[in-house]
């Protein structure tokens, strides 16, 4: 028999929930290979009280990736589960993306103290807990009179925390993160799912209101380049569709110079046979808006020209 293919992931709740399913259709896939699971901490995880927005300029990129990716280098793993928004575009020498899964729902959604069902029932002046400058700016962009602050912790904590904390009225999380973990978005506003408080109510944001983070709601298989073996194995467990559609969103990342922490935001859709991407950058202090579509097939030209037609740094 083979030799196993070794799985490395993160050790959160989320982190293994993605690799669990990669470890499940990889054996469905190749019923006669060995996969195993590799639990990795990384520098990310390590800094639980940390704020990654005023740490980005300090630390190298990668805060949830390098480990694994070390790991992968030095053989002691085959293939690296990531959250593709985690992944930098610009990956180490002798590694590469070798396939995607199909996209979850990209939505963020708001998750509220009741009574406040949305955004517009948020009072004047309302304090808003989230660490990422990318939702901070569209937030602001829609209402001008919130304020933001910091939170870290998993879902469970942060749920806890708008339940509990007088500090702040509402926090923004993932819709695809959610469903993995076992929530559920009711229609109504609700949300059921592990020990949810009482007290919370949802509401998802419109992707044109609130553009999520390239590559949100993907996750993403790092391997070896080169190594023919774990290619074929990706080829098997790659979604094309989600494949063109952050090839788009990355290139347009890439040429805007931004990592995970920076104000800029890029999704793809593909709609009758065309890749249409919508972005948004907030790099010079202001919205600019940028959009292009194409073939496929041309996801890096599209993803390219459309950060070109931004107002805002770029890489040379």
């Amino acid at each position: 028999m083979s030799q196993p293919i070794y799985i490395a992931t993160r050790g959160s709740a989320l982190a293994l929930a993605q690799a669990n399913r990669i470890l499940a259709d990889g054996r469905a896939a190749f019923p006669e290979r060995a996969f195993e699971l590799k639990i990795i901490k990384t520098t990310g995880d390590k800094l639980q009280t940390a704020s990654l927005a005023n740490l980005d300029a300090k630390l190298p990129k990668g805060l949830f990736t390098k480990e694994l990716e070390v790991a992968l280098l030095d053989g002691s793993a085959d293939l690296a589960v990531h959250s593709l928004k985690d992944l930098p575009t610009e990956l180490p020498d002798g590694l590469r993306l070798g396939a995607v899964t199909q996209r979850e729902d990209a939505r963020d959604v708001l998750i509220l103290r009741s009574p406040a069902k949305s955004l517009a029932d948020l009072p004047p002046g309302a304090v808003v807990a989230s660490g990422s400058p990318r939702r901070q700016a569209q937030l602001k962009s829609l209402r001008p009179d919130l304020r933001c602050i910091e939170i870290r912790g998993n879902v469970g904590t942060r749920l806890r925390k708008v339940a509990e904390s007088a500090d702040f009225h509402a926090t923004i999380l993932a819709a695809a993160g959610m469903n993995r973990l076992g929530y559920h978005l009711g229609k109504d506003g609700t949300l059921s799912g592990p020990d949810v408080p009482a007290g919370i109510c949802t509401m998802p944001f419109a992707v044109a209101d609130m553009i999520p983070a390239v590559g949100q709601a993907a996750v993403g298989l790092e391997i070896r380049d080169g190594d023919a073996d774990l290619q074929a194995i990706c080829d098997r467990l790659n979604h094309a569709a989600t494949w063109f559609c952050i090839t788009a969103e990355r290139a347009f990342l890439r040429a805007m110079g931004g990592g995970c922490q920076s104000p800029v935001a890029a999704h793809a859709t593909l709609c009758d046979g065309k890749l249409h991407l919508s972005a948004v950058s907030f790099q010079t202090g202001q919205c600019n808006l940028g959009a292009g579509s194409g073939m496929p097939e041309q996801g890096s030209e599209i993803g390219r020209i459309v950060a070109a037609s931004i107002d805002a740094p770029k890489v040379v």
